[in-house]
């Protein structure tokens, strides 16, 4: 199989390592030839994605942030053959969804949303690896939901990659749901790292701070582009939260034992309730 890769940062860098090691041909593409030329010498691709190759190619890889995937899937519309799929990995799935549906009607290829869950806090093709995906979720945004024999042919596609689950979903609720697992994650680990009390923790932390503050260390531009193609539901979420912690701090400040036991026995209930399910 012909495999092209737009974007060799830390996800486009895995998938191409993922199928060159199950065997395929890989071409890539990024707007730094230092990592391209670096990709094809280290064995993680074996050439450059350019036209003629667009045109070889079974499966199209998109993995750019939002914005910079619909304009280069703009860019190659018209050179994907019939037969070719093309898979996004964006945070985010509106907006490329609508633009990827649109273009694969207009030329006759096959579009597919998508999302690998899974990655690092670190960033860039030096961080890639061909077992990044091995064990997780990728969801996926179909353009139909009833043709068992086309969401096969999807999940064999992405076999290389070896990922343990495929979730099907809409672009809406893959937003929504986003906006809760991941997005809310980011954005109140990277707000509670600005405590000044960060500078004397040390000696004082173990793995609950570690394990909140993990993703602090986040690409800021990936992550402002991603939160503003989502902000309604993100800003949905928020504003729960800010409820939430309004209750605890109206019982911290009353000094209400009853109040402050009661909210984190709820909390402890829902936690224990989700991890049954």
């Amino acid at each position: 199989m012909n495999v092209g890769i737009i974007g060799f940062g830390l996800i486009g860098g895995s998938f191409a390592k993922a199928y060159k090691a199950a065997g395929h041909t890989v071409f890539a593409e990024d707007t730094d030839k230092s990592i391209l030329d670096f990709a094809v010498l280290s064995e993680a691709a074996d050439a450059h994605l350019d036209i003629d190759a667009i045109k070889k190619c079974d499966l199209v890889i998109i993995a750019l942030y939002p914005q910079a995937a619909v304009k280069a899937l703009d860019e190659i519309a018209q050179h994907i053959k019939h037969e070719a799929t093309v898979i996004d990995c964006c945070g985010t799935k509106r907006n490329i969804c609508e633009a990827g549906f649109k273009a694969a009607s207009l030329y006759g290829f096959t579009f597919v949303g998508g999302h690998p869950m899974a990655g690092t806090e670190q960033s860039g093709f030096k961080h890639s690896k061909a077992n990044m995906f091995k064990g997780a979720s990728m969801i996926i945004v179909p353009p139909v939901y009833d043709d068992i024999e086309f969401l096969e042919k999807i999940k064999e596609l992405l076999s290389p990659a070896g990922f343990g689950k495929i979730t099907v979903s809409t672009a809406e609720k893959h937003d929504m749901m986003i906006a809760f697992t991941s997005q809310m994650a980011h954005l109140v680990s990277n707000a509670f790292i600005k405590s000044p009390t960060v500078f004397k923790h040390k000696g004082f932390s173990a793995g609950s701070y570690k394990d909140l503050t993990r993703v602090a260390w986040l690409n800021e531009s990936m992550w402002a582009e991603l939160f503003l193609e989502n902000r309604e539901h993100l800003l949905n979420e928020l504003d729960l939260l800010l409820a939430s912690l309004g209750e605890y701090r109206e019982a911290l400040n009353a000094n209400d034992f009853e109040r402050l036991k009661s909210l984190l026995f709820d909390g402890k209930r829902l936690k224990e309730e989700v991890d049954r399910r």
